[in-house]
This record gives structure tokens, C-alpha cells and sequence, in this order.
């Protein structure tokens, strides 16, 4: 029987459980998933394993975007939170000292001088809830610090999705109906040191922010001396260099920071995500005396900056317990050299397929770039369903990893053409073998199956019948 004439797979969420969500969340949320058949209910997670209501065992090599570095629900930090509830101490008083919060600054700061344990310059840290938050901060310090209203960001970066952050963004798809945005912001191309130099050289700027290796770009590697030549640029143009480490810090690279794999000592370095183990929300802004006492400059503007939950207790315990696992399970020597024997296997396995472009990455964050095959017997369906919409490749590729092989990725936000590889440093060598044996398998499907182009026209299908 034809793929296509059978049944949709039954989704494995309770409708019970999901219609309030569809009523009252977002039901084009439940409608996307429902079309990519991926609409399933999570029972466990643990590492990089998901484990779902009618059994599957479902590999995580998505992360949440690097939110999982530590993997799900590590045992050592959910011990740490409950710990923490269980003394009741001051979670969110807000007229108070935070220790814990004073501990965790320091661990970062040490960290993020590369590791050596000596005083680097970035020495203080404003924590936030969120990546987005962070950035935010980020701008409205560049600017009290330079007196100057100018930021500078890079094509195809992904900052986040407030106001500002947005601002950031080149890509329409999420700028469409927010505007007007921030002013005076402009972009250059990510890796041409030329174009950035041309802009700093007016001196209107008062942070270059950046991601040292691009996430919803298409997981892109700037050239090797380019943020070098960046912090000298922006050094003599008297601008902050901004790293916004989001998705590639916390060992996600392999060093603490993705800037170290460059010799480079941001301004600002922007983290969150992976900061607490995925279990509570937390950001963090690193800069230099100099740049925080721009901001907080008198006992009168001693909170001319804050965020609610920017010090609380969970928050706060969850990032320390966090460094404890990353440092004591030696995740960052782990993520590096496994990433490197991943990218090796999967250039071996995919190696003379026609639409696979590239195999890039940098620790255990990679990438798969695709691009329009040359055969006419492929080219004519790949152009059609890319008529549809651009992202239909991908995420067929990425429906047939799940509902097939068991495997959870994405593709790039900012670059439909490219599939997103970023699992838990924890994960096994094992489970990088089989994930590396699923994409075969559908790379292998997309080059020599019918049914893989059928799989199009069905997700095309369901988009129209829903």
C-alpha cells in the first residue's frame, strides 16, 4: 500500500490534555506539529534520551536550541533545586544580598578567562531570565558606556525576539509586522573583517554584537583570524565587541566559550540557555569594571538596571550546580572530541551524495548544508515542493528522522538548507553512531526513494486539509 493511502499516525498527546493548550496557548503550534508528526506526549526524559506515552525512545540531538548541555534532568541538579527549596531560604526577597548569585559571578568570570583561572577583565555580571533579556541589557550598557546610540550586527544572526533584539535580525520572516524597531542599526556580513572595518571607522557604533559562530544561520564558522581582527577593529574605533555566547557557550564548542577556540576576549559575553541545566530560566551579562560602572555609577542608580527574577535562589543554585557537572564530567574535553568523530563519520557516510553541500561544526554544534540536486529526477520534485515553501526539504528530513529513526533535530532558523545537530554533551558514543546511521538512512531515502518526495506532497496535504 501506498504510504500516502494509509492512515495519519494517531498522535500519542491526549486530546484531554492538549485542547486547553489549543484553546488557550497556541493551537497553530499544535497544527504545525500535528503536520509534521511530531505531535507526541513526553513521559520522561533523561540524558539524551526522551521517552513518550506509547513507548518510544526518541534521541535528542536538538538540545532545546543548547539548552540541554548537561542532558535532561540531571540527577545532580535536580538534587541541588530541591535542596534548595527544602532550606527555604530568601528565593526572591529583592532587598537582599545574594550569595549564591555572588558565587556563581565569580565561577563565570574565572571561567571566562579562558579557563586559566587568572583575573581576567571581564569581572562583573548582570544575571536576567532569558538570552533575549540579555541582549537587551548588552545594548542599553554598550550605550550608556560609549555615548553612542549606533549598534552593528551580522547577517543572518539570531539575538532573540524582544524589540531590541529583533532589531538585530536581518531575516523578515521574524521582523514582519513588529516595526518600526530600533534605530540606528545596521548589519554587515558575518565574516568580511572588510565590511566591518568600513563601518567602524565611522565611530558611530557602540557595540559590534555577534555570535562567534552562527546558530540559526546555518551553524556558520566565521574564517579563523576574523574575530581577532574584529576585537582589534573595534578596540581602535573605541567600540564594545558583544559575543553573544547563547548556543555556544557552556562547553558547547568545547572551551567554556566558542571565543576561546579564537584567542579572542570579548567587551560583553551573553549567556543563558545551557546556564542552569534547562530546569529554571537564567541569563548573564560578563563585561569589565569600566562598562559596569558606566551603568551603575552612584548609590542612586543602584538599580537603574534590574530584572525581577534576575537573582532568585533557584536560578541561582541551578547555574552552580550546572558548572559542577559541566566541569567535574569534563563535558567540554567530552563535546569536543566526539564532535570532532562525528563530524568525520558523517562526512565519510554522506560523502558523494549530490545534495549534501557541506558537513560543518565545531564540538557538538553541526551542521548538514543541503543544496538543489544537478539530476533532473530529483531536481524537478525538490524545485516544486520548494515552490510550496522553502523549508519543505527540511522539514521533510527532519519528520523522517523523528518518525521514522527515532531521532530529534531541526533545521536552522535562518537557512532552511541546513540540519541542526546539537545533542547533550552527554551523550554516548553509541548513540552518535546511531544517529549517524539515521541521517544515512535519509539521505540515502532522498537521493534514491520516490517515497521521500511523496512524503512532501503528504505534509502538503495536511497543511491544506487542517
Amino acid at each position: 500500500m501506498d504510504r500516502l493511502s494509509e492512515p495519519m499516525p494517531q498522535s500519542v498527546a491526549s486530546p484531554a490534555l492538549e485542547a486547553p493548550y489549543a484553546d488557550h496557548v497556541n493551537p497553530q503550534w499544535v497544527r504545525l506539529l500535528d503536520v509534521l508528526q511530531m505531535n507526541v506526549r513526553y513521559e520522561r526524559c533523561d540524558g539524551a534520551e526522551l521517552h513518550t506515552a506509547d513507548g518510544r525512545r526518541i534521541l535528542d540531538f536538538l538540545s532545546g536550541y543548547s539548552v540541554h548541555n548537561t542532558g535532561h534532568n540531571h540527577p545532580r541538579i535536580v538534587a541541588a533545586l530541591k535542596h534548595e527549596l527544602d532550606r527555604r531560604g530568601p528565593a526572591m526577597l529583592q532587598t537582599h544580598i545574594s550569595d549564591t548569585a555572588g558565587v556563581l559571578a565569580a565561577r563565570l568570570c574565572r571561567s571566562a578567562a579562558n579557563g586559566t583561572g587568572a583575573r581576567g577583565k571581564l569581572n562583573k555580571v548582570f544575571f536576567c531570565s532569558s538570552g533575549s533579556e540579555a541582549v537587551e541589557a548588552a545594548i542599553k550598557f554598550a550605550r550608556a558606556h560609549t555615548g553612542r546610540s549606533g549598534i552593528l550586527c551580522a547577517d543572518g544572526a539570531f539575538h532573540g525576539l524582544t524589540c531590541g533584539a529583533l532589531s538585530l535580525m536581518s531575516d523578515p520572516y521574524w521582523r514582519h509586522g513588529f516595526g518600526p524597531l530600533l534605530p540606528d542599526v545596521e548589519a554587515v556580513p558575518f565574516g568580511d573583517i572588510e565590511a566591518l572595518g568600513s563601518k567602524l571607522a565611522t565611530k558611530r557604533f557602540g557595540a559590534f554584537i555577534v555570535e562567534p559562530i552562527q546558530g540559526e544561520g546555518g551553524i556558520r564558522i566565521p574564517p579563523p583570524d576574523y574575530l581577532a581582527k574584529a576585537q582589534e577593529l573595534c578596540r581602535n574605533s573605541g567600540t564594545l565587541l558583544v559575543l553573544d555566547e547563547v548556543q555556544t557557550g557552556l562547553y558547547r564548542t568545547g572551551p567554556f566559550l566558542a571565543a576561546h577556540r579564537f584567542g579572542v576576549e570579548a567587551d560583553m559575553v551573553l549567556l543563558a540557555k545551557a546556564l542552569s541545566g534547562g530546569l529554571v530560566p537564567v541569563g548573564a551579562v560578563l563585561m569589565p569594571d569600566a562598562v559596569y560602572n558606566s551603568v551603575y555609577s552612584s548609590i542612586k542608580r543602584a538599580i537603574v538596571h534590574t530584572s525581577t527574577f534576575s537573582e532568585n535562589a533557584l536560578a541561582m543554585r541551578a547555574g552552580l550546580a550546572t558548572l559542577d557537572v559541566l566541569e567535574s564530567e569534563n563535558l567540554g574535553p567530552w563535546a569536543e572530541k566526539l564532535g570532532d568523530q562525528l563530524l568525520r563519520a558523517l562526512r565519510e557516510k554522506l560523502a558523494g551524495y549530490e545534495m549534501v553541500k557541506e558537513v560543518r561544526g565545531a564540538g557538538l554544534l553541526s551542521g548538514i548544508e543541503f543544496q538543489p540536486p544537478r539530476q533532473m529526477r530529483l531536481r524537478v520534485p525538490f524545485e516544486a515542493f520548494r515552490c510550496i515553501h522553502e523549508a519543505m526539504f527540511g522539514q521533510v528530513l527532519v519528520m523522517r528522522l523523528f518518525r521514522d529513526r527515532n531521532i530529534l533535530t531541526q533545521i536552522c532558523g535562518n537557512n532552511f538548507m541546513v540540519l541542526r545537530i546539537a545533542p547533550p554533551l552527554v551523550v554516548s558514543e553509541a548513540q552518535v553512531a546511531e544517529f549517524v546511521s539515521a541521517v544515512h538512512h535519509v539521505v540515502d531515502a532522498a537521493h534514491t526513494s520516490n517515497l521521500f518526495w511523496n512524503e512532501a506532497l503528504g505534509m502538503a496535504r495536511r497543511v491544506l486539509n487542517i
